[in-house]
């Protein structure tokens, strides 16, 4: 650490010394080199040069071309390619080219869904706040955000932005609103005094203003003590940038079964040509046809419509995301979604609305709750016991209620905004809430201050813990309203408002007072009094001389409340075997209530804070990480350490949010999910999805939508091998029969890019299956290709092959190689047309199905069926396809021989069934 030499020398700076909140504000001055007249302008030019912009530092910005080379690292890809050249070397040119066409189309879908995706930085460095001003030689500046330099006294107002991390200097009645860098929704009050622990989580740091963040009420004097990238943001950028480099690498689940069943397929396709050329070799076949035969063979082995039925089927899915409010940015995630195991959510502005609204008022026999959501003064104040539909006469302002509300709306700094369909708050959140309340009950703040003009007002400060505003009665008196703290506000009143008018307060109405205050804040509402007072004199000297034998109104308790949708969609998260976990940088009390109101967690359940974590190895962290849904008071490192705990368990880890305390984990997540109205840009940028409507519920759907994209690849998948494994069943047969080769490579080529290729895309976008969220979401171990997939594609191509075969051998028997060749060509083509009806699914018949649910399969069928009996016929597509001409006679008996692979495999799933229900 560097000893400071005076303004001009070397002094302490933010990113050696941490513990600025232990300081005293003249130990910090001495510090940094600083004083409250601020720096000299050399100095600070000094010091710039030295720490450089107070700005975040960006890592280099995506390489179009890496970007692009990187839609080419998939193995089936590179097989494909390699199929390209075999193929053009060999003189199928139309083959290589129809080939290579696939593999750029999909690099090229690939490249334009990934383009722009990495820019989180950049998002970051947009909310530092342009403007900032300073104290340079004792006089007030303002200046560029970029060039403040540590040691610099800013001067901060309401709606001010901060500009760096500051140690406060001396302050009058300042409250920060950071939920966007702690999660907690309400203002924080902040002071100079010196904080002796040394361990205070970031939201508790009362004498700090932090980068990012904004000034509610008040004012103050700060010096910077950290720039840019010594900030807490700076911090969350730097966990951003380490998030983004360490889990570049990572796979998703999808993405990890396609590449290991790749190098399955590619295994076992050389295994069966080998096979087939070693036994070619020993029947004495010509090398060069049996070389050829072996090449054809490895085509047929690799659908070449995989990689374009697995973008088109994620592409999909996003159009049918984007319809259910949920914007992806990243093909990938589509999937991830659906086998998301565990969801992560911030708490503020995501479970809950992120807006401070009055639940409850109480007075003396009296007791009112509140309707409504947020800042929109709309909704009904009734008694619990009566219906909602009954208002109060609330705008009667001489009753109890009436008076409640005068007092908070009357003694209140902030005021509400209203643009079209959409409330907020300049000023103090909690604030902005009483005035909500006050509206809901007829008391306008535009008709207080028409009617009773402001005199004087006694902010609120963390002493007295009470504000009070003075204003004029229309009878020509002054009346006091005070608003603050239930305990402080009690110890000042000697007389209580009730049904029957004012009169003394006994020591039972005291008990009354605090049983309800503590009632509330049981069940984790912020409680505030209201009292006020007819003054004699006009013109009081002090708060103190004012604020005493008060008139006791009532009480106002408010939350952050839940979103209504939110509790039915935990539900259905839990129905479908996910598991929900809160992650805030609220209060502990506050966090378990809101859990518990969601369902998230039972009454049993005790939450983990950050400190506790801090106290936890991460071994220690994974034995508690499964039995633990409430994570309080953490900050960006935390929630990144709680969702990589439970990745190291297994999980398939969503994690959602909306500020910038969000990014770094939401990085680190499976897949982030940022919330699109009041998520920051910060965290859009880092998320995978956004979600429009801030919906908790939108997730749901979203994962559901991602369970049925899994499904439908899985099914086009099997239908793309069957008919490949088919293929391949000829072949071998053909060869260990001495026969001639059965189909040409064009057949091959029509068959998997035509014939199986279009009725795959069809299966990609089938509609879900209405009980996919009944079933447990997939491990992240499961193989893509487990033994019933396996066998099912083994018993189709075997299936195919064999009636395909039979045709073949019977056919050359009674005419000639070119016909026997052309019939077989049929007859596997309308055994796989008709096949992709029964992979709709891998438990239903086909006649449980609708045909009509599903009408592009029906069409792409019908059309192929007419186009392979074109070909026959006309001399053209016959000429390119190879195939002779065919009387419809011999194309009708075909129909019912290619109808047996698909009712086998029917009755295969009845069997399964009727095994799965008797065992």
């Amino acid at each position: 650490m560097e000893a400071p030499e005076g303004r001009a020398g070397t002094f302490v700076t933010a990113s050696a010394f941490l513990a600025w909140h232990r300081q005293s504000p003249v130990e910090v001055l001495e510090s940094l080199g600083s004083s409250r007249e601020g720096l000299s302008e050399s100095e600070a030019s000094i010091r710039l040069a030295k720490h450089g912009p107070n700005m975040l530092r960006q890592e280099d910005p995506i390489r179009t071309l890496d970007l692009l080379l990187g839609q080419f690292k998939s193995l089936l890809v590179w097989i494909l390619i390699v199929a390209a050249v075999v193929s053009g070397a060999l003189g199928e040119w139309v083959d290589s080219i129809a080939i290579l066409a696939i593999v750029v189309l999909n690099a090229v879908i690939g490249f334009y869904q990934e383009y722009n995706a990495e820019k989180s930085l950049a998002a970051l460095k947009r909310m530092t706040a342009p403007r900032a001003r300073v104290r340079r030689e004792g006089q007030s500046r303002l200046i560029p955000a970029t060039e403040v330099v540590p040691g610099d006294v800013l001067e901060l107002e309401a709606g001010d932005l901060v500009p760096a991390d500051a140690r406060i200097l001396e302050s009058s009645s300042l409250r920060n609103v950071e939920s966007a860098l702690t999660g907690e929704s309400e203002g924080v009050e902040k002071d100079p005094a010196s904080m002796a622990r040394p361990e205070v989580p970031l939201g508790d740091r009362r004498n700090m203003a932090f980068m990012g963040t904004s000034v509610a009420t008040g004012s103050a004097l700060a010096v910077v003590v950290g720039t840019g990238m010594d900030t807490e943001i700076g911090r969350i950028a730097s966990l951003l940038q380490k998030a983004s480099r360490e889990d570049a690498g990572e796979k998703t689940p999808l993405q990890q079964h396609l590449e290991a069943f790749g190098r399955v397929l590619v295994w076992a396709a050389l295994g069966i040509v080998g096979l087939i050329f070693v036994l070619g070799w020993m029947r004495s076949l010509p090398l060069l046809e049996l070389f050829m035969t072996s090449v054809s063979l490895a085509v047929a082995a690799v659908p070449e419509g995989l990689p374009a039925v697995v973008t088109i089927a994620l592409a999909v899915g996003v159009q049918r995301m984007a319809r259910r409010r949920a914007l992806i940015r990243k093909l990938a995630s589509v999937e991830t979604l659906g086998s998301t195991t565990v969801i992560c959510s911030d708490k503020t502005g995501t479970l809950t609305l992120g807006e401070m609204t009055v639940r409850e008022l109480w007075s003396v026999g009296e007791r009112w709750a509140v309707s409504g959501e947020g800042y929109a003064p709309e909704g009904v104040i009734h008694s619990p016991l009566s219906s909602p539909g009954g208002k109060p006469e609330a705008q009667e302002q001489g009753s109890c209620l009436g008076r409640l509300l005068q007092v908070f709306v009357g003694c209140n700094g902030a005021r509400l905004s209203h643009e079209g369909s959409d409330w907020g708050v300049v000023g103090d959140p909690t604030e902005g809430a009483l005035l909500a309340a006050g509206g809901k009950g007829g008391i306008q703040q535009t008709e207080i201050e028409r009617s009773l003009p402001k005199v004087m007002e006694f902010p609120f400060d963390s002493d007295r813990k009470r504000m009070t505003v003075l204003r004029r009665m229309p009878d020509g008196k002054v009346r006091a309203l005070v608003k603050g703290a239930p305990d402080a506000l009690l110890d000042r009143c000697a007389r209580i408002l009730d049904k029957s008018g004012e009169r003394s307060m006994s020591a039972s109405d005291r008990q009354d007072v605090l049983a309800a205050n503590s009632e509330m804040a049981d069940r984790a509402l912020r409680v505030l009094a209201a009292a006020y007072r007819d003054l004699d004199s006009p013109a009081p000297s002090s708060a103190e001389d004012v604020e005493r034998d008060l008139v006791f109104v009532g009480l106002a308790g408010m939350q952050d409340p839940p979103r209504p949708e939110a509790v039915e969609a935990v539900k259905q998260c839990r129905s479908a075997g996910i598991r929900v976990v809160m992650i805030t940088g609220d209060h502990p009390g506050t966090a378990l209530a809101i859990a518990r109101e969601l369902g998230i967690a039972d009454l049993r359940e005790r939450g983990l804070s950050g400190a506790e974590m801090d106290s936890l190895t991460d071994a220690a962290l994974l034995e508690r990480i499964s039995g633990t849904s409430v994570y309080a008071r953490v900050t960006a490192a935390h929630k990144l350490r709680i969702v990589r705990a439970w990745k190291a368990q297994g999980g398939v880890v969503a994690m959602t949010g909306d500020g910038v305390n969000d990014a770094p984990a939401i990085k680190g997540a499976d897949i982030g999910i940022a919330m699109g109205r009041t998520g920051t840009e910060v965290t859009k940028e880092a998320s995978d999805m956004v979600i429009t409507d801030d919906n908790f519920a939108t997730i749901v759907a979203a994962v559901e939508e991602g369970r049925g994209i899994y499904d439908n690849i899985r099914k086009s998948v099997q239908y793309l091998l069957g008919g490949n494994m088919g293929e391949l069943l000829i072949f071998a047969a053909a060869v260990m029969l001495a026969l001639p080769m059965p189909l040409l490579p064009i057949h091959l080529l029509w068959i998997n890019l035509v014939t199986d290729g279009f009725p795959a895309l069809c299966l990609a976008t089938d509609p879900i299956d209405p009980d996919v969220m009944k079933r447990r979401p997939r491990p992240r171990s499961e193989r893509f290709t487990d033994r019933t997939f396996l066998l099912q594609v083994v018993l189709t191509g075997l299936l195919t092959g064999g009636v395909t075969l039979g045709v073949y051998v019977f056919t050359l028997q009674h005419a000639s190689l070119e016909a026997a060749r052309s019939m077989a060509f049929a007859t596997l083509v309308f055994s796989e047309l008709f096949r992709a009806f029964g992979c709709r699914s891998e438990t239903k018949t086909v006649w449980e199905i609708s045909l009509f649910s599903n009408l592009k399969l029906a069409g792409v069928v019908f059309v192929s069926f007419l186009l392979q009996i074109w070909s026959h016929h006309n001399p053209w597509l016959g000429a390119v396809l190879k195939t002779p001409r065919m009387p419809w006679t011999d194309c009708l008996p075909m129909i019912p021989i290619a109808l047996i692979p698909l009712l086998v495999m029917e009755g295969f799933k009845l069997m399964q069934r009727r095994r799965r229900k008797t065992s």
